[in-house]
């Protein structure tokens, strides 16, 4: 051991001694890599992202078997990421992603996608069907061992695919093994063969059911109750916006997508862009109404001398403050990002500086803009597809292939410095967009600095109105904030002193959405926020430091203490988004009534309600409507909305932080169009006392 602890201390000295020599080393190195990477032109939105061809025979000795299928109904949230909507919805990615796979290789041209009457979903390709001769090592049929056998397919390198997003082998026999039952027909030009499993188990033989001259698959399957007990029900929306992505990736090819749930009012969308990611970006931009900065989407592809790997980028900047970049390998949306995340930001912010000091945008003395200030309200797509792809797990959310950062960021410095240098007048409005970025963050440095002068982050300075628990095991603890020194003087008599903290905020904090950070630590609604849960904003937030294991949104229940949570919504989710992704974000539920015969009461939390409750008792009532939480003294309050024996509460859930970027920009955002539509469409008028309320699937939680 004390030979370990001397090595660990050695190293430890190393690292700190040689820290700028290690540094300097591995960026030579990686120019190194760049100035090794040798591209091909191609014409990204005539030939499509594809690569060649592939030419090899597909057949069934192509699918390459590696081991066996229980395991997924045991633990499917390993396959999957979990039992609820979000993996619900994955199976039906799974199989729309081997038909899209079949799009990569040069055969298929048109996906459907139906749902069909209790929720069963049927996807269609005309593609060259699963194989369905007897594969050698199993003596099945290949279709068969596709849908049966755990880690069997065709990408594991045996030639039927060259680019495919599914290269694990498990994601036809993951829906299978998780589904009540499937059924898959295939055409080969000839024969239609039919086969059906229940919960992976084999039903029928492989058999010829009729005649077609087509080719093409189609897979019909019903999701497992017994698996995915918290719903079975497709969300069309959520459909739509994947299904929409995948014809963006893939210019020219056709996905419908049906909901026949109701035959009566049947929903249909047809998704067929030949503009491919630069329609992508021009999409996201119309939908949350933001304003462009110059007119054209800037367009770059290339491919790798070896025909393994292409890369396409497409990048527009618009007027907001926040960045938008999507990335996706294969087709798959990385969401955590990857090796062609790191390349695309590393040369873009090398471009940006070189291209200023070229032509004197920055002097000699002045800082390089850092990567943040560079990408303030850019929108970008980058997809790259390679023939071996390396993602980190089963749901594909990061990319690891070291080659690809070299290849986005050869592309990225040889284009768009050409492209700054061709178009001066768009150089020009990016870069005083990034200058104003850069000016911006230092006048938030310099404010962060005064605050921490003025106030720093420790328990003896915090802010004045916060009155603190009394246990410091931040694994217990929880904060309430309070709209008004009324309610915060209820909540502060009524609370449990040991674990509960109370901060009272008077009147509407900032919305960051129409503001820099600077702004942010200006602002005196905000800032006590900040001082209290000790993490810090933006790129200095560390959930570590959080003082409080919930965070409590308690506000009254009528349009301002919407507004109020709405605006403290979008600051958490804008510059401290892991407390929502982590699940400390609550918001309190208040009752409306209370109603009391005798000494006996009860709470109501809405017209409905108390309706019920009046309906069951019998005699002479009282009933209380509470305009706001300060009507509450500090015994109600306990028993109604602060106990975690007896109180409602919504956690804040994050699953799709995509949409919920969309949501803000658009709900918060300068354009009231968009705004309209969006309460239109998605808010419910309330008969109701809460008058406009909107949730999306909230998450009700009796507890603590």
């Amino acid at each position: 051991m004390d030979n370990l602890e001397n090595n660990e201390n050695m190293n430890e000295n190393i690292d700190e001694t040689n820290e700028n020599i290690n540094e300097e080393a591995i960026d030579e190195a990686y120019e190194k890599e760049i100035e090794a990477e040798k591209l091909v032109e191609f014409d990204g939105e005539s030939e499509g992202m594809e690569l060649s061809k592939v030419e090899q025979e597909y057949g069934a000795d192509e699918i390459q078997v590696l081991e066996g299928l229980e395991a997924v109904r045991k633990r499917p949230g390993m396959y999957i990421g979990s039992t609820g909507p979000r993996g619900l919805h994955h199976l039906v990615y799974e199989i729309v992603d081997n038909s899209i796979d079949e799009a990569l290789a040069g055969y298929c041209t048109k996906i459907d996608v139906v749902i069909e009457k209790g929720d069963i979903i049927r996807v269609t390709d005309n593609g060259r069907g699963i194989p369905v001769g007897v594969n050698s090592k199993t003596g099945l049929p290949a279709v068969t061992v596709v849908f049966t056998v755990l880690h069997a397919g065709g990408k594991f390198g045996g030639g039927g695919y060259k680019v495919s997003g599914g290269l694990h082998g498990v994601g036809a026999s993951v829906v299978n093994a998780l589904s009540e039952w499937l059924e898959v027909k295939v055409c080969d030009g000839e024969d239609v063969y039919f086969q059906r499993y229940e919960r992976g188990k084999i039903v029928t033989d492989l058999q010829k059911i009729g005649k077609s001259d087509v080719k093409g698959t189609e897979v019909r399957f019903k999701a497992d109750p017994e698996i995915f007990k918290e719903t079975t029900v497709y969300d069309y929306s959520v459909l739509e916006r994947r299904l929409r992505e995948q014809a963006f990736l893939n210019a020219g090819v056709h996905i419908e997508l049906r909901d026949e749930r109701d035959l009566e009012n049947i929903i249909q969308n047809n998704f067929v862009y030949e503009g491919g990611i630069k329609s992508f970006v021009e999409y996201i931009h119309k939908k949350r109404s933001l304003e462009v900065i110059h007119p054209d989407v800037i367009y770059f592809a290339s491919r790798n001398a070896d025909d393994t790997i292409a890369v396409e980028i497409a990048l527009q900047y618009n007027e907001s403050y926040n960045e938008n970049l999507l990335t996706f390998a294969n087709n798959i949306h990385t969401t955590d990002g990857g090796t062609h995340e790191e390349g695309f930001k590393r040369a873009l912010t090398y471009v940006m500086n070189d291209y200023a000091r070229k032509f004197g945008k920055l002097k000699d003395n002045d800082k390089n803009l850092s990567g943040e200030d560079v990408r303030e309200g850019l929108t970008a797509i980058v997809s790259v597809k390679l023939k071996e792809a390396q993602f980190e797990g089963q749901t594909k959310a990061k990319l690891g292939n070291t080659e690809v950062r070299a290849m986005v960021d050869r592309l990225m410095r040889d284009k768009l410095s050409v492209y700054l240098e061709e178009n001066p007048a768009v150089a020009k409005v990016i870069f005083e967009k990034a200058l104003a970025s850069s000016r911006a963050r230092e006048a938030a440095r310099k404010a962060r600095e005064n605050a921490r002068r003025k106030s720093p982050l420790d328990s003896a300075q915090l802010p004045g109105k916060l009155a603190d628990c009394q246990s410091k095991d931040s694994s217990e603890t929880e904060i309430f904030i309070v709209e008004g020194d009324s309610a915060g003087g209820s909540a502060k008599g009524g609370r449990d002193r040991r674990i509960q903290a109370i901060l009272p905020l008077w009147g509407k904090m900032l919305n960051v959405e129409k503001a820099r950070i600077d702004r942010v630590y200006g602002n005196d609604k905000l800032m006590p926020v900040i001082t209290a849960l000790g993490t810090g904003i933006g790129d200095e937030f560390d959930i570590a430091k959080l003082r409080y294991d919930k965070v409590i949104i308690m506000a009254d229940a009528d349009v301002d203490g919407s507004h109020i949570r709405t605006l403290l919504l979008t600051f958490f989710f804008r510059y401290m988004r892991p407390l929502i992704e982590e699940g400390h974000v609550y918001i309190a539920q208040p009752p409306l009534f209370r109603i009391s015969k005798g000494k006996e009461h009860k709470y109501a939390y809405s017209d409905l309600e108390r309706d019920q409750i009046l309906a069951q008792i019998e005699g002479k009532t009282e009933v209380q409507r509470y305009k706001g939480l300060g009507e509450m003294d500090s015994e109600q309050l306990w028993e109604t909305t602060m106990n975690p024996e007896t109180r409602l509460m919504l956690r804040v859930d994050l699953s799709d932080a995509e949409q919920a970027d969309e949501t803000f920009t658009i709900l918060m955002g300068d354009k009231v169009e968009p705004r309209r539509d969006f309460i239109e469409q998605k808010c419910k008028v309330c008969t109701e006392s809460r008058c406009l309320i909107y949730y999306d699937k909230p998450k009700i939680l009796k507890t603590g």
